[in-house]
């Protein structure tokens, strides 16, 4: 696992600087006062951020950290790049609020930050990463305070099973159920800046069914509000998903509509 998370590591070190100047995460908008959290997120976590300690795991360069900050959290973000909590430090620093980064694994995290929080957050294209969904879950309700919050924003598992690169209709191509050894990628630009030059050749993934991203929540004593499917996504995920007036993509041109993004939120 060292190997893996090492290499992952190096990729999103590259990642960041990449996604930092970015057209997809508008970060000149950002500075100019837009938020980066969507609609749902606001809708189904928003109005309990105030005066809130949060935790947001696996924060990139901290955008959406920040979102929850300008919206009243006491926020600290968590990612293994160096690089990105840099740039998140950066950020932070740049608009004037107060905000925590750590850089950590987030398997690590328990020996690194000694708090509870009112509100633990992650969102889309994290679970991926992870080798083991049954630790992320313990992880969540250790650092989650008695009667905190989890919400989670992610890419539907079944949306991933899916070729990303057919030109026409969705083909399968990906086991849905996980497996101990992750796949492996070959490294051609970003989901952001699609012709990126990047240094690292590949990198590694999990993939993670619903149930099991449930009974990991479940398992750690967590007890669902709710969970919601959502035939949306927030980046072109097939070369036939189309950006809407709304900013979201959808498929086009499909036989049937299938769930792009999921959203849970659990109580401890």
């Amino acid at each position: 696992m060292d190997e893996y998370y090492a290499t992952n590591r190096k990729v999103w070190d590259e990642f960041a600087k990449i996604h930092f100047k970015s057209e997809h995460y508008r970060v000149k908008e950002f500075l100019a006062g837009e938020t980066s959290l969507k609609p749902y997120e606001l809708e189904e976590l928003g109005k309990d951020v105030q005066d809130k300690t949060l935790l947001h795991l696996q924060c990139h360069f901290g955008l959406d950290t920040l979102s929850w900050a300008r919206e009243g959290a006491k926020v600290t973000g968590v990612d293994f790049s160096g690089e990105a909590v840099k740039l998140a430090c950066h950020l932070a620093k740049e608009i004037n609020v107060d905000a925590k980064f750590v850089q950590s694994n987030i398997y690590d995290l328990p020996d690194v930050l000694d708090e509870q929080f009112d509100i633990v957050y992650t969102s889309i294209g994290v679970l991926c990463w992870l080798h083991d969904i049954s630790r992320w879950g313990e992880i969540i309700a250790h650092f989650l305070k008695p009667g905190g919050i989890f919400y989670i924003a992610e890419l539907h598992p079944f949306s991933m099973v899916f070729d990303e690169v057919h030109e026409k209709e969705l083909t399968l191509r990906y086991d849905y159920f996980h497996t101990p050894e992750p796949m492996v990628f070959k490294v051609d630009g970003t989901y952001a800046e699609k012709d990126a030059k990047v240094k690292a050749e590949k990198e590694y993934e999990w993939t993670h069914s619903l149930s099991d991203i449930v009974n990991a929540l479940l398992n750690a004593g967590l007890k669902l509000e709710f969970m919601n499917e959502y035939p949306i996504t927030v980046y072109e995920a097939f070369p036939f998903a189309k950006q809407d007036e709304d900013s979201y993509y959808r498929l086009k041109n499909q036989k049937a509509e299938i769930p792009l993004i999921f959203t849970i939120r659990a109580t401890k």
